[in-house]
Formats: structure tokens, sequence, C-alpha cells
């Protein structure tokens, strides 16, 4: 459990003002002193994650948040801060206080959550301090069309009722499709092309790579790793040839080149512009490097902070293929981690990396803000197909994307 990926995990966020016992209700949720508890408002300043498991639906990510009632310079920055975790929640507890209630503080709140369309629970924590009546209860309930349990983390009370709600209120959808398995029937061959190179994390492999492997056992298929240098031989040592051959975007030509008609061909990251985000938009965008012109601003975001070699992709080679396409200098500009540009308009094109370290609320979140600017977006492994000039044999598996890219010449 421990091992599953952070953005492979339901996300619960927890928010109220300060000291409604969000922190306290964090540690009897998870049966351990994870969050810092104190009588002093303001405790918890920047979001806190933890990771942790609810039956029946598995590893979940539960973050801890600062007040939304917090005051001041840095209290406002905090509240900024808390109210960006909106945008990777998948499902919200919001934590009310016995003995306050229901303020404009929750009732703002709730109002914007239900705005983004993510389900809600209200807790009505500290109940050991004040008792209300059911009949209340059940009145702001009704008004705000949210579910609401009692709790004190001191005695336990309802912390089991809790867990039940996020169980029925989780949302069946957040995990999206499958990464590979729905493309594939049992004892159907993958082969897996991953380089090995100076870019290669040494003993492991990358993140979308284990979790193709896994999705391909999942789903009873077999999975052959191997690298790109290796192909040919592999293919030549079957008796059948296999079903599809994924690739890192890197190896894209030689891969294409060697890969047998009837054969279907796609690489990791486009398999993750689907899993992780809306595939047909990130298709839908790549026409748009036709009208790049020298001078033009290009933002290329990288959900994680990795170490980047002599020959980066998000820094050297994709900067390099564009301008040489344009066939003069671009402006470029990079986002790295959970940062992401909020003046989007300046830019004549985002490309987005495959965003295996954030969840899919948090990337559809991304590109819902970039369709609202009107500003094209494409992924790592789109982009390089189609400056190779394979984006219509990789889209091979995803027959309506393909349509789409048709539909844009």
């Amino acid at each position: 459990m421990q091992e599953t990926p952070k953005g492979s995990r339901l996300h619960i966020a927890i928010l109220g003002r300060r000291n409604a016992g969000k922190s306290s209700l964090i540690n009897a949720l998870t049966n351990q002193k994870v969050a810092l508890v104190s009588d002093i408002p303001g405790t918890t300043t920047d979001p806190v994650y933890k990771a942790m498991e609810i039956l029946p639906i598995g590893p979940v990510m539960i973050i801890d948040t600062a007040g939304i009632d917090d005051t001041g310079y840095l209290g406002t920055l905090r509240v900024q801060s808390t109210m960006k975790v909106l945008n990777k929640a998948d499902l919200i507890i919001i934590v009310l206080e016995a003995e306050s209630g229901m303020t404009q503080y929750e009732k703002t709140l709730i109002e914007g959550i239900k705005a983004k369309k993510t389900p809600v629970i209200g807790v009505i924590n500290k109940s050991d301090k004040a008792v209300l009546s059911p009949a209340l209860i059940a009145e702001w309930g009704k008004e705000f069309n949210i579910p609401l349990v009692s709790t004190s983390v001191k005695n336990g009370q309802g912390i089991d009722e809790l867990k039940k709600l996020i169980v029925t209120y989780a949302p069946a959808d957040w995990q999206g499709p499958p990464v590979v398995g729905d493309l594939i029937q049992p004892k159907d061959t993958v082969i897996l092309v991953t380089p090995i190179d100076s870019a290669a994390p040494k003993g492991r492999l990358i993140l979308p790579q284990v979790q193709t492997i896994r999705d391909i056992l999942d789903h009873d298929g077999v999975a052959i790793v191997i690298k790109e240098t290796e192909l040919q031989q592999t293919l030549d040592n079957l008796r059948e040839l296999p079903k599809l051959i994924v690739t890192d975007s890197q190896a894209f030509e030689r891969v294409s080149a060697e890969t047998p008609p009837g054969v279907m061909l796609t690489s990791f990251s486009i398999l993750f512009a689907r899993y992780k985000g809306d595939l047909e938009a990130l298709v839908s965008g790549v026409k748009s490097i036709e009208s790049l012109k020298p001078g033009d601003k290009i933002l290329i975001a990288e959900a994680c902070t990795h170490h980047q070699q002599a020959d980066d992709i998000g820094t050297v080679k994709i900067p390099r293929w564009l301008q040489e396409k344009v066939g003069g200098s671009l402006e470029f500009e990079w986002s790295t981690g959970t940062h992401f540009p909020e003046d989007l308009t300046k830019y004549s094109l985002i490309v987005h990396c495959g965003a295996c370290m954030l969840n899919r609320k948090e990337m559809l979140h991304r590109l819902s803000e970039v369709s609202a600017k009107a500003v094209p977006v494409v992924n790592y492994g789109i982009l390089i197909a189609y400056i190779h000039g394979i984006l219509q044999q990789a889209l091979e598996p995803f027959p309506h994307a393909q349509t789409i890219l048709n539909e844009l010449k």
C-alpha cells in the first residue's frame, strides 16, 4: 500500500476553519499521530499529505490544510494554498465545529466546491463539547445538499460512519481508463521498449513503465520488456506477433521503422495522455505547431523535478525540434512540480509531460484552465510523434483520437 504512487491514489482534502479539528480528525481516520495538533489557531500552514488505505477503495491520499479563515498577509497566502488543493481533490471533507456550527466560511466553500462538481462531505466535529439536535443537522444537510456526520475524535464517535461515507461518495470514475488493459485481451503479448541511457534512473524503471507493466499483468496479458536495440531480435524469436508495442517517445523513429504491419504502436506518454488526462484534447492541439513562428512563447510543463541530463528531453530536445520545425528561435519558459502558471494567454503552445506524478483530477484541471484561455496544448509523446511524422501510426490504438487528427488536416 505504501508503494502506491501518489498520483494513483484517491485524493481526499480536509478543509475547515482554524481549530475546527481537521488535524485531529486525520489522526483519528489514520489511527496515527500523523498531523500536528495544537489549541493554537493556524498550527497547520502548508498542505500536508498522508498516505493511508480505506477499504474497499484502497490506497488514498489524505490532505490536511490551513484554516480557510486565516488572516493577515501570511494567512492570506495560506488560504490561497489551501484553495489550490481543490484542483486536485477527488473528494472533500469540510470540518465544522459543533459549538459554532455552519458559518459563512463553510457556506462559501461549499458553493465553490459544488461549482467544481467535486463530491463533498460535512463533518460536525467536537460533538463531545456541544450536542446538536438531529433536526438542525438534517436542516443543514438539506440546505446545502451534502451528507453530514457528527464526530468526536476524543471518544471516536462517528469515525466509522465517516469512513463509510467516504466509500459511498468517492467518485467511481476517479481513476479514469486503464493504462493499457482495455486495448488487449488475456494472453496478448505487449512489447515495452525502454531505453536504458544516461537519463534512465539507476536500478529501476520510470513510473509510467512500471505502471504499464502492472496494468498488463492485471489484465492477464504478457509483458516483454526490452531495450530499443533488441526489438528486431525479439520479434524474430516470437512465434506470434505481439498485439501492441509501447515505446519510450525518444525511441519512436527506430521502433516505428521496425514495427511489423498489423501490430499497433504507441508510446508510454500517449498512454498516459489518456490515463491521466484527455487524449483527444491533447491531440487537438498538435496542429498549432504548424502555425508557430519565430519569437513565439512556449511553455514546457513538467510535473516532476527530475535531475536534468545533458540532452534532457524537456529542456534540450523538444526546444531543438520545435525550433528546427519553425526555422527560427522560440522563447521557452518552464514550470516544474506542482507549479503551473496562472497567466497562460502569453503562450502560443503548451507542451506538457506525461503527468505521471499528478493525479488525474489535477491534470484535467490544468487542461480545463488551458482550454478556457484558448491556448493549444500537447504532451511530450504526441509532439514527438508528430514532429517525426508517425503520430497517425501511434494513435492507431485510439480510433477516436486518430479521427480528430485526420480532421485537423
